[in-house]
């Protein structure tokens, strides 16, 4: 379930293989999109009236509201696609399978630009950096972050199309990354009930909370000093990282 940027359509993928695009202020359908023929996993906005979808078919669709048609269609996984998303200029979109791999995609392009085969399990997330060309820490590289079911977190250097750094601290399957604000560090979680903080420069760990169950999603606030984690056992906790100076 996605906003797009202005707030005026929310995006939605369902079980019943389609995508919707709702008006926000009616509340209407505003188009359904019935591509994939089998549960549509995920959704993500590439602009505010294009986005894409994956699906347990394999299959990845770019689409774009008041066609009827996919724009384009990326065909290569060999398993379900968990999960996709457009790098911050939109230009780049990032996928996972449980097909072990990831991949980089680019309209106009049929291939993907990189397959990414390091991990030895199914990838659950992908999250890139808010840096590189278009943001505000354009003097930063882009980077993108993948999760597995084989316990650790792979850093890949998009233009360089290789991993830069694998964190291996984790001990059970990682659910959740998420980059702070300025790209300097990553958080991720992990049914081992480890919350762990990262330098993304050197891949060091630099900070652990251990919690007293499984963590499925991690969160960092938008003044980046601040992380939320979510627990198997009905918890909800925040760690504030400024009484530890990371920030």
């Amino acid at each position: 379930l996605k906003w797009n940027k202005t707030g005026e359509y929310l995006l939605s993928g369902s079980a019943d293989k389609t995508a919707i695009v709702w008006d926000t202020k009616t509340g209407e359908a505003k188009q359904q999109f019935e591509y994939h023929n089998a549960p549509t996993l995920d959704v993500d906005w590439r602009d505010n009236t294009s986005f894409a979808t994956c699906s347990m078919d394999h299959m990845i669709y770019v689409c774009e509201l008041g066609k009827n048609s996919p724009v384009t269609l990326f065909e290569g996984h060999l398993d379900e696609v968990n999960a996709i998303k457009w790098d911050p200029q939109g230009q780049l979109l990032a996928s996972c399978s449980d097909d072990f791999t990831a991949k980089i995609w680019k309209v106009g392009e049929r291939q993907c630009v990189h397959n990414f085969t390091d991990h030895e399990k199914e990838i659950y997330t992908i999250k890139w950096s808010p840096t590189g060309p278009g943001t505000i820490h354009a003097n930063k590289p882009l980077i993108l972050a993948s999760a597995s079911f084989d316990a650790k977190i792979r850093l890949w250097d998009v233009e360089a199309g290789k991993c830069i750094n694998t964190l291996t601290k984790h001990h059970d399957p990682v659910y959740s990354v998420s980059f702070n604000p300025n790209g300097d560090f990553l958080a991720s979680g992990s049914f081992d009930r480890n919350l762990h903080i990262w330098s993304v420069k050197d891949g060091s760990l630099v900070k652990t909370y251990r919690g007293n169950g499984g963590i499925f999603e991690v969160c960092w606030n938008a003044k980046g000093d601040k992380v939320a984690a979510c627990f198997s056992n009905s918890t909800v906790c925040v760690v504030d990282l400024s009484l530890i100076h990371i920030s």
